[in-house]
């Protein structure tokens, strides 16, 4: 589980440091310039590290800190994917999938939590 919301962060920082513009359309459904496109490729960066930060060691044990992080950071996400759906702001083709991953995640990765008390 840990690997696979790892997976998710790794992809999606990738996503946003080569095509910020399009990952933007796509999500939110608007355009990105100017310095949008910076702070987009700056994210992607810090998921990028995020992810590779949260990797799991081989052989190794579950990781209470890279846990407790892709847990906060995804229900955070989801709360605000949440938010933005219920202010009807305007959204994009992925939009949708990108709210239910993060609250699928959340939710397996709490009980990862719950049965492993990390």
């Amino acid at each position: 589980m840990v690997i696979a919301a790892a997976l998710v962060e790794i992809v999606t920082g990738l996503a946003l440091i080569t095509f910020p513009g399009v990952f933007v359309r796509l999500v939110f459904g608007a355009d990105a310039t100017g310095v949008v496109i910076t702070l987009g490729r700056m994210t992607g960066c810090a998921l990028l590290a995020f992810g590779i930060g949260c990797w799991p060691e081989r052989g190794a044990r579950l990781s209470a800190p890279a846990l407790r992080g892709l847990l906060t950071y995804n229900a955070l996400i989801a709360a605000m994917f949440a938010y933005l759906a219920i202010s009807r702001e305007p959204v994009g083709f992925l939009f949708w999938p990108a709210l239910a991953l993060h609250v699928v995640l959340t939710f397996l990765l709490v009980r990862l939590w719950l049965a492993n008390r990390v």
